[in-house]
């Protein structure tokens, strides 16, 4: 993608806030997935839990066909599976279990039945302890530990009667002792890469060391992001963020190891961590669920959706909603409005900015310098010029409600921000005068139509330009009026 590739003038969305699709069997051919971006899809999520290499190599080439339809860049997520813990078999296929009743645990790989079945993972005895909670298929069946062993636990039925081979398991507030990426990860994480992916999520992490081991492995060639789904990781959270490039809230799995009252919560206290630091943050599972088959959503989905908006969330995702469901296009679609119609909101501002209050402390002078002068009227958008991305992101930080056109020579740093709140990058060719750069970025303004005639752009650079470091330059230009 060269200045612009496009087979159509690029569209500037009306919201800040982002969307993440997943793409599966139900929109991975390459005209629904252009569809999808037309209708407001940023981010394209790729779940390596599901399909092989062969299917996701044609999911990536979709997204980056794509992105030179529309026209601008289009980040591909690539989120691994990470260690899925699972019963063994049952000689029936399932069995009934009653309340109140001894179920037992072991590694004897025999069919079980309503008394006994097996759980192929030693690291799960190693983290039990008597009195600690199991829950099994998403919590449809919940144990009480009693008495355990390192090869044995011997349970008791607190709820729940139907269950099935092969069933996840979940330990509630214990840390399992199995690394975050198994053979098959490391397998995926090789070939992403090799694809050029700009994202990658790490599932179950609980440890700062997981996304440690991730970063090693990256090397920079992708943007890292820590899916939070397990209770033990909002213990070591601070230490995690610290190696996160991005951070996601997968209610899906911490939906189940939490108390649903908790759930809130947690996602208020990680959007506010996240923003804190200035990555970016989504919220994800379950937000507009019922359009799997309905091609509507519940008016609590909406509600859902918009409060992530008022929380200052940098995307929502969807995920069965597009990769499987009946109505991924309309999903989108509806999607796309709720953002906006929030965005719309008069109070909007106000209640966004109340979850985290504007501090000029915590702020490069600069930026928290931009941000104070975007608020005159005459200021029309805010352009970064950044090699990394990095002066993007802090402009991101501080949520100007004036569009930030981050201009960059590197289209991996144009993908990666298209995560990013309000930010619309674009490359372009390199530039080294200043003078040249303040006539490229009202250029580029006027041309992607967030500059009016007239009205002033406030660009934000680094001297020497082209070169990776803190911007130290804040200019003012003006879009020329029209003859």
């Amino acid at each position: 993608m060269k200045g612009r590739p496009s087979k159509e003038r690029p569209v500037i969305r009306e919201r800040r806030a982002r969307i993440v699709a997943t793409l599966g069997p139900a929109s991975r051919a390459p005209a629904q997935v252009i569809a999808l971006a037309r209708a407001g899809a940023d981010v394209f999520r790729v779940n390596f839990s599901h399909g092989g290499h062969p299917d996701h190599a044609r999911t990536i080439a979709a997204v980056r066909a794509a992105e030179a339809e529309v026209g601008r860049p289009l980040a591909v997520l690539a989120d691994l599976q990470g260690p899925k813990l699972r019963l063994g078999e049952f000689a029936d296929g399932r069995v009934r279990l009653k309340a109140g009743q001894d179920f037992r645990l072991d590694r004897d790989p025999t069919p079980g039945d309503a008394s006994r079945v097996c759980v192929p993972h030693a690291e799960i005895f190693a983290a039990l302890k008597p009195g600690a909670d199991i829950l099994l298929d998403d919590g449809k069946v919940r144990l009480k530990v009693g008495r355990c062993g390192p090869d044995f636990a011997e349970t008791i039925v607190v709820g729940g009667e139907a269950l099935s081979d092969h069933k996840g398991l979940n330990l509630p507030r214990l840390t399992i002792p199995i690394p975050a990426l198994t053979a098959k990860d490391r397998a995926d994480l090789d070939f992403a890469l090799s694809q050029g992916v700009d994202w990658v999520a790490l599932s179950f992490v609980q440890r700062a060391a997981d996304m440690a081991e991730l970063r090693q492995i990256v090397q920079g060639r992708a943007g890292v992001l820590a899916k939070i789904e397990k209770p033990a990781a909002l213990d070591a959270l601070d230490e995690i963020l610290d190696l996160c490039e991005a951070v996601m809230v997968a209610r899906g799995d911490l939906g189940v190891e939490l108390n649903p009252e908790d759930v809130p919560v947690v996602q208020k206290a990680l959007v506010r961590a996240a923003r804190l630091r200035g990555i970016p943050v989504i919220v994800a599972t379950q937000m507009l669920e019922s359009m799997i088959s309905s091609p509507t959503p519940t008016r609590a989905e909406a509600s859902d959706v918009a409060g992530a908006v008022y929380e200052g969330a940098d995307a929502v995702m969807l995920s069965a909603e597009t990769a499987a469901g009946d109505y991924p296009l309309e999903a989108v679609t509806i999607m796309d409005r709720i953002l906006t119609r929030v965005e719309h909101d008069p109070r909007w501002p106000e209640l966004m900015r109340a979850e985290f209050p504007v501090d000029d402390e915590d702020a490069d002078a600069l930026v928290a310098a931009a941000r104070r002068a975007a608020e005159a009227a005459s200021t029309a958008c805010l352009v970064a010029f950044t090699t990394t991305g990095q002066t993007a992101l802090r402009l991101s930080r501080e949520r100007p409600l004036q569009p930030t056109l981050a201009l960059t020579t590197r289209l991996a740093a144009a993908r990666r921000l298209a995560l990013a709140w309000g930010v619309e990058p674009r490359v372009v060719p390199p530039v080294f005068d200043p003078e040249d750069m303040a006539r490229m970025a009202v250029e580029q303004a006027v041309d992607c139509e967030l500059c009016p005639p007239g009205q002033r752009v406030l660009i934000l650079a680094g001297l020497p330009m082209g070169s990776p470091g803190a911007a130290n330059i804040l200019r003012i230009a003006h879009a020329p009026l029209r003859r």
